[in-house]
């Protein structure tokens, strides 16, 4: 029993982490290395991160750097970040790479929110099917008479809190990145 509720937590704690990764993926305006996070590079026939062929800085609040390990890589590394459609254009110098970061409209600022609060509410959904699936677990270990009904009842409570707090967290973390992304 005890073992559901852990599982659950970590569960739902995995769903605020992986809601996190998504979103800091998407642009605010500001130069942060996670937009990067998702461009694959084709290098001699095989995908392969971007971070793992260069070393990826901020340079000030609307530039990044792209320095390649792999000088050759330069070019198809800047092939590669513009057909990502981040809407980004990179130049480079040779060895480096520059990254400059578009002011965003007014427009593109409500679009992006709306996407947010989509995989905001994705998340949402995700972590409510985890208290269903433990909740279901629970009913079934109440059934084979391996819980009492009062357990039942106080760890169903508990699971509950733990769902109201990751979505509460959810929440949160789109009022942030709302505010990230309204900021000029």
């Amino acid at each position: 029993m005890d073992q559901t509720m852990k599982d659950a937590r970590q569960r739902m704690d995995k769903s605020i982490e992986a809601f996190r990764a998504e979103i800091a993926k998407i642009r605010s305006g500001k130069a942060t290395t996670a937009l990067l996070d998702g461009v694959k590079v084709d290098y001699y026939g095989t995908l392969t991160p971007l971070r793992q062929m260069a070393n990826v800085s901020v340079m000030d609040a609307h530039t990044l750097s792209i320095t390649p390990w792999d000088r050759s890589a330069v070019q198809i590394i800047e092939k590669a970040i513009m057909t990502a459609d981040l809407g980004l254009n990179p130049s480079s110098d040779g060895t480096n790479i520059r990254v400059p970061i578009p002011i965003l409209t007014e427009e593109r600022r409500k679009e992006l929110m709306k996407i947010i609060k989509k995989m905001g509410e994705d998340a949402k959904v995700a972590i409510r099917n985890i208290r269903r699936d433990a909740n279901e677990h629970l009913k079934k270990e109440q059934k084979e008479k391996k819980i009492s009904e009062d357990d039942l009842k106080n760890m169903e409570s508990e699971i509950q809190k733990f769902t109201n707090d990751h979505t509460n967290m959810i929440d949160e973390i789109i009022k942030h990145k709302e505010k990230e992304i309204m900021e000029i």
